[in-house]
Parts: C-alpha cells; sequence; structure tokens
C-alpha cells in the first residue's frame, strides 16, 4: 500500500503541478473593438494579497485597465502577468479607470495578475486603493471563471473555495443501515490550515478531521438539531441533541452558523500520508429518538478511540444519505490546494451484514455550480477515491460525474465490533 501511496501521489504532483501561461511582451493600450467583451474583476473575491485570480477559456489578446479610488499622493502602480510587467503612473487624486497594456494569451486556464502598489513619497497604500481589473479583448470571450460580485456573500464563499462531495449510493439489497466505515488519506503537503477532510457524513451530521491551525487539529463529530435554526440557543428544549457519552479528552458542546446541534471533537495530531479509519453507527430508539455514536482508529495508537454518542429527539432513522466531502472554511487559504483520498467504504445492516460501497458521484457546492470558481477535481486513483479543491489547477472533473472502485476482496471491514470502547 505504501508504494501504492507514493506512485498515485507522485502522478498527483504531476498533474497538479503550477502552470504559468506564455504571454508576449505587453504592449502599449489599443483600443478595444465594439465586440470585445469587458468584464469586472472585483478584488474583493477574487484576490489574495497583491494577486488576482481568473480563469479563461479563449487564447487571444487581452487588455487590462484598473479601476482606483482617489489617493492623496501621486502613485505608481505595476501589473504583472505570465512574468512580464507594466506600470503606469498615477496623479494623486486620480478616481478613474487606467488602462494598463494587453498581453496576448496563449495558454488558457487559470491566470494570476499581480499588482503592486507604491505611493510615491510614502510607504505603501491601502487595499481600497484599487477597486477591480477592468478585462477586454478577444480572450475575455465566455465562459470565464471568477466571482463577479458579493450577492448572497460570495467574497466570502468564493474566497474560501468550492467544496465538493463523493455520494456513495447504497445497494436496494441493503435496508436499514445501522454502520459507515471509511478510510481518509491525506497527501503530505496537502494538510492545508482550514480544511476539513469529513469521512462519514449522514443525513443528520458529520464526522472527519480538521487542520484548525498550525498548532492544533481536531477529529470532528457533529449532529444537527431537527429544529431549523443558526442560533443554538434558540432550539427548543424538547428539539436539543443530547450527549449521551463521550471519549476522554473529548470536548463536547453546541454549533451554530450553518444549521445548529451537538459538536464533540476531539485536538489530536493526525499525521498526512497516514490512513486514518472512521467509524459512524446510528441505532433508531422506542421514543422517536435516534443515537449516533462515532470512533475514530488512529494507526499511531493501534485501538479504537469513542468520540461521541449523541442523541436526536423527533428522529427515527437509520444512517441516509452517505458522503464524504471536502472543503477550504478559512478564505485567507482559498489560493491553496488540498486533497485527501477515501478508500475502503463498508455498511453494515441491523443483522452484521457488511457490504462494500463501490459507487461514489462526485458533486460540488454553488460556488462551484455557479462556474465561479472552476479549481475541483474528484474520482478514482488505484483503488481509491480521491478529492480535490483551492489552488486554480486547470484540470477540472466534470460535476455529477460516477466512479466505481474495485470491490474489497476481504467479506466485513479490518474491525471487529466487539472491540469498540
Amino acid at each position: 500500500m505504501r508504494c501504492c501511496f507514493l506512485i498515485i501521489a507522485a502522478v498527483s504532483a504531476l498533474l497538479l503541478l503550477p502552470r504559468d501561461a506564455a504571454f508576449a511582451q505587453p504592449q502599449p493600450h489599443a483600443a478595444a473593438s465594439a465586440e470585445d467583451t469587458t468584464v469586472t474583476i472585483p478584488l474583493g473575491g477574487n484576490a489574495w494579497g497583491d494577486t488576482v485570480w481568473f480563469r479563461l477559456s479563449h487564447p487571444g489578446k487581452l487588455d487590462i485597465a484598473v479601476k482606483t479610488t482617489p489617493t492623496d499622493t501621486p502613485a505608481d502602480i505595476g501589473v504583472t502577468l505570465g512574468g512580464l510587467k507594466h506600470t503606469l503612473h498615477l496623479p494623486a487624486h486620480t478616481d478613474r479607470t487606467t488602462n494598463t497594456g494587453h498581453w496576448l494569451i496563449r495558454d488558457t486556464g487559470y491566470q494570476h495578475v499581480i499588482v503592486d502598489i507604491n505611493r510615491r513619497g510614502a510607504e505603501g497604500l491601502t487595499p481600497q486603493a484599487i477597486q477591480s481589473l477592468i478585462l477586454s479583448g478577444p480572450a475575455t470571450a465566455a465562459p470565464m471563471s471568477y466571482v463577479p460580485n458579493n450577492e448572497g456573500n460570495f467574497f466570502y464563499w468564493g474566497r474560501r473555495g468550492p467544496s465538493v462531495h463523493l455520494n456513495y449510493p447504497v445497494p436496494d439489497t441493503t435496508e436499514k443501515v445501522a454502520w459507515f466505515y471509511n478510510e481518509v488519506t491525506v497527501p503530505a503537503d496537502q494538510d492545508r490550515v482550514g480544511s476539513y477532510f469529513m469521512a462519514d457524513g449522514f443525513s443528520a451530521g458529520y464526522f472527519g478531521m480538521q487542520v484548525n491551525s498550525s498548532a492544533e487539529r481536531r477529529i470532528l463529530f457533529s449532529v444537527w438539531s431537527p429544529f431549523t435554526t443558526d442560533d443554538p440557543r434558540a432550539i427548543p428544549d424538547s428539539l436539543r441533541i443530547v450527549l449521551i457519552r463521550k471519549g476522554d479528552s473529548v470536548h463536547a458542546g453546541t454549533f451554530g452558523d450553518e444549521g445548529a446541534g451537538g459538536q464533540s471533537y476531539l485536538v489530536y495530531p493526525w499525521i498526512a500520508g497516514n490512513t486514518y479509519r472512521f467509524l459512524l453507527h446510528a441505532e433508531p430508539q422506542a421514543d422517536n429518538h435516534t443515537r449516533f455514536t462515532a470512533w475514530f482508529y488512529p494507526p499511531e495508537k493501534g485501538h479504537w478511540l469513542l468520540i461521541a454518542c449523541w442523541d436526536r429527539p423527533a428522529t427515527h432513522t437509520w444512517l441516509t444519505h452517505l458522503h464524504s466531502f471536502l472543503e477550504n472554511f478559512e478564505p485567507e487559504q482559498g489560493d491553496l490546494d488540498r486533497s485527501a483520498y477515501y478508500g475502503n467504504q463498508w455498511i453494515g445492516d441491523s443483522t452484521g451484514h457488511w457490504t462494500p460501497l463501490t459507487r461514489a458521484r462526485f458533486t460540488g457546492d454553488n460556488t462551484a455550480r455557479k462556474g465561479y470558481r472552476h479549481d475541483y477535481q474528484g474520482g478514482l486513483q488505484g483503488d481509491r477515491f480521491f478529492l480535490h479543491n483551492g489552488g486554480f489547477f486547470d484540470t477540472y472533473t466534470s460535476l455529477d460525474s460516477w466512479f466505481e472502485r474495485p470491490a474489497a476482496q476481504q467479506t466485513s471491514p479490518p474491525f471487529n465490533i466487539d472491540d469498540l470502547p
């Protein structure tokens, strides 16, 4: 498996290496023709520091202008594309759209423009000095990928980047799914801060591992309340998620903002390159409640750890809508890529019969569906599914594509229920 993983990682690295487009020397600006498309790229949803990203589908001439706000002193604005820079000089109190020149795009896909600003006679310039880039010319013909405005708070969602999912259909012959088992491997250097590698998703919650900061990582298990709200304090007592038990050192409380309910997490220094096991159990109760329990297996310890058991009221269900996902929850990290492998999926029914899940449908969130960003991939590598997002790579996977992995050789997943704490 280690050899297979290294080969897969090497192939992935070759596919995902950053690519700088080839450009002609920037030329003095020429007036755009009436047929040219004009596109406004607001920095609020498309810039990280001094770098602005957008995706082109057509080669040809690209004109770049900058829309500025007034400044008290003169400023020099440098615009760099493909390693070639053009500088324009703005007098004080300039409030206009100013052309910088044009470039010839030869390689399509994601482009990044570096904008550096120096105020003559002073250090730096406020970010508000440039509001947007104005693009025109044949290279801007549709389709393009960028965040066009902040409707729906998409400056936030677009800078987080597209979230991607693997949806696992349950065979028609399986009823009353009580168990869901999955394995997750994050390649080295893909464990970016702000990443959530969610392994066991279901209709009432989610279970996976996060990178919360450079110093902290978590194993997170959350269950939504059946009461629809983003404020956990608004949930009636009769519809609150109740903690039944939890593992040692596991924090348990509430969460909100994206629905609300019960949240549990274990601070654990999981390691990129290692494979971690996730197990979820559903147990409907006679009083129209259902208990959901999550266990985590770190190979460094060699045994299962209980995360938590939560009781969900007004719910009598087995596990449904099984899925995994990959997201970035830190907008400042949205220009970096992250990926993970998801393998050896199994479900167990209420009688103890186990079935491998071998098919997955690849989907994306609204950032992907709207075409605001196209840096997303999913599919099959070897005997595992994978997800990849962020970083503005060029090759993307069509949403709603189906993939099928080889069936497992064993007749049940590699654990014994009697060993669970």
